[in-house]
C-alpha cells in the first residue's frame, strides 16, 4: 500500500487567481517545494485533486486545463518533485447537476485510492476550504490540513497559516 499527500490547487499548490488556467498567470505558494519534497522524501505520493467548474462554465476548455497541468507536473519534475496524478473535477451542479467528483464528495480520492492502491489513513491531505477537508474526511485520508490566513476552527486536524508552518 502506498500513502499519498493529496493537495488542493488552487490557494495550496498555487496562489489562489479566479479561474486560473494559463501558464502566464501560474504563482507557486510559498513553502509547497519545500512541502512536496518533504513528503516525497518520506515515500508519499504527491497527487493534486482540484475542482474546475471554470470548465463546466466554459472560462477556459479541458485542453486548456491540461496543457497548464502537463506545465506544472514538468516544472515540478524539473525542482525533483514528481507530482503522481492530477485529478480534476470540471463540473459545477448549477450547470451538470450533482457529480462523485466535485468535493465536497470524496470522489476524486477514492479514484486515486483504487488507481495507486492508497492507504488512506496513512495519508495527508492538504486544503485551504471546508469543501477540501470534508471531502478528504468521506475519503478516510488520515490527517487532513487547513491552510488558512482566517479559519479559527475546522473539521480539519490542524489550521496552519503558511506551508512553512509543515517544514
Amino acid at each position: 500500500m502506498n500513502k499519498a499527500l493529496f493537495l488542493d490547487r488552487d490557494g495550496v499548490v498555487n496562489v489562489e487567481k479566479n479561474y486560473l488556467h494559463t501558464i502566464e498567470d501560474f504563482e507557486l505558494m510559498d513553502g509547497i517545494v519545500e512541502v512536496c519534497r518533504a513528503y516525497a522524501e518520506k515515500g508519499y505520493l504527491i497527487i493534486i485533486v482540484t475542482n474546475q467548474s471554470g470548465i463546466s462554465r466554459g472560462y477556459y476548455s479541458e485542453e486548456d486545463f491540461a496543457v497548464l497541468s502537463q506545465w506544472m507536473r514538468d516544472h515540478f519534475k524539473g525542482l525533483g518533485i514528481t507530482i503522481t496524478h492530477i485529478y480534476h473535477c470540471p463540473h459545477h451542479e448549477s450547470i451538470d447537476g450533482a457529480c462523485e467528483c466535485r468535493k465536497p464528495e470524496p470522489g476524486m480520492f477514492l479514484r486515486a485510492q483504487r488507481e495507486y492502491q492508497i492507504d488512506m489513513s496513512a495519508s495527508v491531505m492538504i486544503g485551504d476550504n471546508e469543501r477540501d477537508v470534508e471531502a478528504s474526511l468521506r475519503a478516510g485520508v488520515g490527517m487532513n490540513i487547513l491552510l488558512s490566513a482566517q479559519a479559527d476552527h475546522s473539521k480539519a486536524d490542524r489550521i496552519i497559516h503558511s506551508l512553512r508552518e509543515l517544514l
